[in-house]
């Protein structure tokens, strides 16, 4: 049937009708899809922009680990078995996302079901009523990441305070191959038999474990944050001799300050530290070497962070003390300047550590403290990074000063005990997070 012609207004209103769906179609896809960084769906890898507070909100790194080596003896993974990891956060959010990670992998990694809730206290595996949430990747329950590769989560809604403890569980139905592990997790964790990825009441979860296993990083959505600093170094960063459980790192002491002091920058910490950790030699293995080197993991531990805006630097000590050891100051401070090189081209300031003391420890003689003492005269001359935070001078003690302070040490003369964690926290100036400096290259 012969239908008249529209006129040239019914045509306009159709116009207009299609194009009002166009645009609600596009801001849909938008608001799922991602923009700028920061906006919702942002991917970690974006650059970052202003350092001032997103009032709107923005994504912001919370929690993160390197990912340091292929755990040994986990040569089929943990097929059947349901990992909880328990993560404390330094900033409170929203909503949430997770990153895993199969860098040491040679094969695939399933993980069929994943989850993410806060704990129900400070020491367990149970789930606080009403927080366990159901992961999804791309939409879809289960996720495979190809050997050497990450993956990150899709966001959900869930409410994470200042220093919460969260659970993240995942569940891998075949064998995937050797463990992408943190050893250093100074955090016990859980093991269960069999999919217990959403169980609330932990009960399942039996076996004890020291390690962090596929999770490395954790971002909130968060509408007072100004972004995240990163803190790269080796164990002393790690937190290696802090009490098991108790967050005394000095990154999370950082944390505390920057969360409670007043005009403080509102900054996440993020650390990435890993013991054993060298500037310019990495450890054993094929590529990626188990306990890569600064230089190599700095892109990728570092540079892709989400939000990341100011790093902090503190390496050096095992480039002294491991065989084979570096007897030229000058070699350390050239692989600390290539760092701070790679951050400048990202707009990053960079806050650089003097070594800390280990007169006293084993196996240290005359040779490698003349070697930490040419390091911190070239950084505290400072021509090596943007700003210095002075570790050494800090920790040591005035009566012997190539020794740390005993109240500070650990026992082993080489880490730093709780209160000596504590004190490195308080001699970084909030200030030099700022920016109120430009860096040197910007």
């Amino acid at each position: 049937m012969n239908r008249p012609p529209l006129s040239r207004g019914a045509v306009y209103a159709v116009l207009a009708a299609l194009a009002a769906v166009v645009t609600a179609v596009a801001a849909v896809i938008c608001a799922g899809a991602g923009g700028p960084a920061g906006r919702p769906g942002a991917g970690p890898h974006e650059t970052p922009g202003s350092a001032a507070p997103a009032a709107s909100g923005s994504w912001v790194g919370a929690w993160s680990a390197s990912p340091a080596a292929a755990e040994p003896k986990s040569v089929r993974g943990y097929a059947g078995r349901s990992i909880r990891n328990v993560v404390h956060t330094t900033l409170a959010g929203t909503r949430a996302r997770i990153h895993l990670s199969n860098l040491f992998g040679d094969a695939p990694l399933t993980i069929g079901h994943a989850s993410l809730a806060v704990a129900a206290g400070p020491a367990g595996p149970a789930a606080a009523p009403g927080s366990m949430r159901a992961l999804t990747f791309g939409g879809r329950p289960a996720v495979t990441i190809p050997a050497g590769r990450a993956a990150v989560s899709d966001p959900v809604h869930l409410t994470v305070g200042h220093g919460a403890d969260l659970l993240v569980t995942t569940y891998s139905p075949t064998p995937s191959g050797p463990v992408t592990y943190h050893p250093h997790a100074r955090q016990v964790s859980y093991l269960a038999q069999g999919d217990r990825t959403e169980d609330r009441d932990g009960n399942a979860y039996t076996a004890k474990t020291p390690y962090w296993r596929y999770v490395t990083g954790v971002d909130v959505w968060s509408t007072e944050a100004h972004g995240s600093v990163v803190v790269v170094g080796d164990s002393i960063t790690d937190g290696v001799s802090s009490t098991v459980g108790a967050n005394h790192r000095w990154t999370d002491f950082l944390a505390r300050r920057m969360r409670d002091e007043p005009g403080a920058p509102r900054y996440g910490v993020l650390n990435q530290g890993i013991s054993g950790n060298r500037v310019l030699l990495g450890g054993v293995g094929a590529a990626p070497r188990n306990n890569p080197s600064a230089l190599e993991r700095f892109d990728r531990d570092v540079l892709s962070r989400t939000g990341v805006r100011v790093v902090v630097v503190e390496l050096g000590v095992n480039d002294i003390m491991r065989r084979p050891r570096q007897t030229d100051p000058a070699r350390i401070t050239a692989g600390l300047r290539e760092l701070v090189a790679r951050a400048h081209a990202r707009g990053l300031r960079v806050i650089g550590a003097t070594l800390a003391p280990f007169g006293g420890r084993v196996g240290v003689g005359q040779e490698q403290e003349l070697v930490r003492q040419g390091v911190n005269a070239e950084i505290r001359r400072g021509d090596v990074f943007d700003d210095v935070v002075d570790f050494d001078r800090a920790l040591r003690d005035p009566g012997n000063p190539r020794r740390l302070l005993p109240a500070y040490d650990c026992g082993d003369h080489l880490h730093p005990s709780d209160a000596g964690y504590r004190a490195m926290a308080a001699a970084l100036d909030l200030d030099t997070l700022r920016g109120l400096r430009p860096a040197a290259a910007l």
